[in-house]
């Protein structure tokens, strides 16, 4: 049975790193708030707050763990916040992923930006990105720890 994952994002920034990522064979990934594509976010950013909640909420059923990737401005994302509290509330797994040296479609890594506050208070623990197989190994760990 494939493992259902949250990727919570800073999509304008980071989406480009992580479609280098998410694609792990046996991890259904689902993008934060299902936005896989710039005209998925764009429409959502029009209907306001709620809504957005209520697509990360749509986007968090049926996941056991969450992977918060963290880039330059992760930290500072309007919507972080709330995307790790249901996580937890929910009793997903929680792991961070530095994301930031993967290159972008320019071909540039990123600053290390700082881990986002909620994740830290959690304890959630929190690595740098090296391979599928390893990540694969983290998602499983953080699965583990919620009893997932």
């Amino acid at each position: 049975m494939a493992r259902r994952v949250f990727f919570s994002f800073h999509y304008e920034r980071d989406i480009w790193r992580l479609n280098q990522i998410r694609n792990i064979g046996e991890i259904v990934g689902t993008s934060a708030a299902g936005f896989h594509d710039a005209s998925l976010w764009e429409e959502a950013k029009t209907k306001g707050d709620q809504a957005i909640k209520e697509l990360i909420d749509e986007g968090l059923k049926n996941t056991s763990v969450t992977v918060v990737c963290i880039g330059a401005a992760t930290a500072g994302r309007k919507y972080i916040d709330y995307e790790i509290s249901q996580s937890i509330a929910r009793g997903n797994g929680i792991v961070g992923l530095r994301i930031n040296h993967l290159k972008n479609k320019n071909g540039t890594a990123d600053s290390t930006g700082q881990v986002p506050k909620l994740l830290s208070d959690a304890g959630a623990p929190v690595y740098t990105y090296v391979d599928h197989t390893t990540l694969k190994q983290w998602i499983e760990e953080a699965a583990a720890a919620a009893g997932r």
